[in-house]
């Protein structure tokens, strides 16, 4: 059969030359498609082998083969898989000239933004035109297995390509790049360098099935004449655990994660049924110092059939997992057709929730199983992991079996949420936790003094999500989570505790000064009362029971949000000897301009005590200035 020649239509041409210049950011990846062409080749022939053992292929020796000639600047890239017919290259490689091109383009046209334009190009999958951005004409050479004749097609990607039959076709295909020169300025690289090639199927095709053999000289020296396997072929997650060392898994781990440490954990998880995809994760044993930093980039490494397409893929794990690091591999995604951007596709959500659950249920085992590991996971990642309490309420359940913490009955130790529920004492109603920016600064504060005084269990929680998700979850198993700095406290009566009508009656002796001090503090307090928290502090600052916290309140302002400020509770120890002596002077003085700045200091004292600082510090100091002189 004569070579013919077909012209494609101008649509066509539009479109190949968008996929020369506009699909691809890295124009490295052409040499991944023609590899992984090669593969899927390798794979059909395989299987149809199979199938019909009377097929007249040899499959004895299944491989890629990547041929490099300086002196003609060519690079081929070579297969003995099943090959195609003239009428396959036709419909398969001529597939961007196929009728429907035109209303492609005009669909391509009026889509506004950038994600429209990738969801109509995943319709093509037309990798194998990625040649064209490194050369300027690509010549393919095939015969299908079986079949005696070979087909051959040119293109130079312009106006026209040929097809003609060709007899000297070996078993499979073979692709030829015809290469442009090296562009560093255009991020063109030299494909004709040896170690250019090397790296590039390290980096894409290590894990492939098939070996890929560098063959031939060179025209420099560097190649070699004999064959170079380039991949290892070594892909760790498709093996069953007991035949790989934790070696081996632990040098997968420090080449991916970028560490030299051992990993404090390995995940593996095999998926089989209508979809199929094999993951090995690893959770580090330590942070990085830019896990809080807004550009921190996280995600596992994504593969299609060994064939690696994105190295930070967020979409399969939440951002609370953001710290764990490892491969996914799946036989089939919705991938557009440059293979860097994933299609919305249920199968992502599917992976993300399977992901998601197979990594807390490592990390529950790793608690209930190796204190010490655990210990060491949850000082280094506890503070992110919390942040999933507030984002997926899908696993809250399965997070908080997972979560420990620091409380008033551990020295350092750590408990869960249910170990807590267990040694509560009978009677008492709520799960109680105190907020803070630091233990030191916790064991200090005069809110936790009647909690102290009777010997009940206090959460210690220091990490700036704790102000969140206390009120996201808001209960465990039925018992409230109630903060002690919060609301009005009730922890029942002692034998030691004044009787109702003593309260009465406290009430009414100091029921002028907490009107006069509620008048005088306005502008910072909403309120004045007695406190039933307070055994040794004489005054302190409480939130009302749906106000935001200081921390919560400057939290929020840090992230851009306006937020009102909330006003105050101010409650006094009306057995402390400062707030006695205030409502007896309170009552026998007329003149009480002396006991309005006390009122202040006092007021002043609480903010102090939380942590905070007063509204004018210079008038505090020379308040307390005045006070100490009058001592002496």
């Amino acid at each position: 059969m004569p070579t013919e020649t077909f012209e494609f239509q101008v649509e066509a041409r539009q479109l190949l030359q968008l996929m020369i210049h506009s699909v691809y950011s890295d124009k490295d990846v052409f040499l991944r498609e023609l590899v992984s062409n090669a593969s899927d080749a390798l794979d059909k022939l395989r299987l149809a082998k199979l199938r019909d053992d009377s097929l007249d292929a040899d499959v004895s020796d299944l491989h890629i083969e990547l041929e490099i000639d300086k002196d003609a600047r060519t690079l081929t890239v070579r297969d003995n898989g099943v090959g195609m017919s003239y009428d396959e290259v036709g419909q398969l490689i001529g597939t961007i000239a196929h009728s429907g091109t035109a209303e492609f383009l005009r669909e391509l046209r009026e889509a506004q933004d950038g994600a429209g334009a990738e969801g109509l190009i995943g319709q093509f999958g037309v990798g194998f035109y990625s040649g064209f951005m490194v050369a300027d004409e690509v010549t393919l050479l095939t015969r299908r297995a079986g079949e005696r004749q070979g087909t051959r097609w040119t293109s130079r990607g312009e106006g026209t390509y040929t097809l003609e039959t060709a007899d000297d076709a070996p078993q499979g295909t073979s692709v030829t790049l015809h290469l442009k020169p090296a562009d560093p300025d255009n991020r063109l690289n030299d494909y004709t360098a040896v170690w250019t090639v090397k790296e590039i199927v390290k980096r894409y095709s290590d894990f492939i099935t098939w070996p890929i053999r560098l063959v031939g000289e060179t025209g420099d020296g560097e190649g070699a004449a004999g064959p170079e396997t380039l991949n290892s072929m070594k892909a760790l997650w498709a093996r069953s655990r007991d035949e790989v060392s934790e070696e081996e898994y632990h040098e997968l781990y420090k080449h991916i994660g970028h560490d030299w440490r051992e990993p404090l954990e390995t995940i593996q998880l095999n998926a089989e049924g209508t979809f199929e995809y094999q993951a090995l994760l690893f959770v580090p044993s330590h942070a990085p110092h830019d896990l809080f930093n807004q550009n921190f980039k996280r995600g596992v490494q994504l593969y299609v059939k060994r064939v690696f397409i994105m190295d930070d893929c967020e979409a399969l794990l939440p951002p609370y997992l953001r710290f764990v690091k490892g491969v996914v591999d799946a036989q089939d995604l919705s991938l557009n057709v440059s293979r860097e951007i994933l299609q919305q596709d249920r199968h992502i959500a599917m992976m993300q929730r399977r992901l998601t659950k197979k990594t807390l249920s490592s990390l529950k085992a790793m608690r209930a199983n190796d204190a010490e590991r655990y210990a060491t996971f949850w000082r280094e990642f506890g503070a992110v992991l919390k942040e999933g309490l507030i984002t997926d309420p899908d696993n809250r359940d399965a997070l908080l079996a997972v979560a420990s913490f620091t409380t008033t009955h551990e020295d350092g130790g750590a408990v869960t949420l249910r170990q807590y529920l267990e040694r509560m004492p009978e009677g008492q109603d709520a799960i109680w936790f105190v907020t803070g920016e630091s233990r030191e600064s916790i064991d200090n504060s005069p809110h936790m003094e009647a909690f102290r005084e009777r010997g009940i269990e206090v959460l210690l929680l220091t990490d700036p999500v704790d102000e969140v998700w206390v009120d996201a979850v808001g209960e465990y198993e039925g018992k409230p989570l109630r903060s002690i700095a919060k609301g009005e406290i009730d922890l029942g009566a002692r034998e030691e505790d004044r009787s109702e009508g003593e309260r009465e009656q406290q009430a009414e002796e100091y029921a002028g000064l907490l009107g006069w001090m509620r008048e005088r503090l306005d502008e910072e307090v909403k309120e004045v009362r007695l406190s039933t928290r307070l055994t040794v502090s004489p005054a302190c600052l409480v939130a009302d029971a749906n106000d935001l916290t200081p921390a919560l309140e400057n939290m929020y302002r840090a992230m851009g949000q306006e937020v009102p400020r909330a006003k105050r509770i101010l409650e006094l120890n009306p057995d402390h000897a400062l707030v006695k002596g205030l409502n007896e002077a309170y009552g026998e003085r007329e003149d009480r301009s002396e006991l309005s700045d006390t009122a202040e200091l006092l007021h002043s004292l609480a903010v102090l005590a939380e942590g905070g600082r007063p509204k004018d510090p210079a008038r505090f100091v020379r308040l307390m200035a005045d006070r100490l002189e009058r001592t002496l």
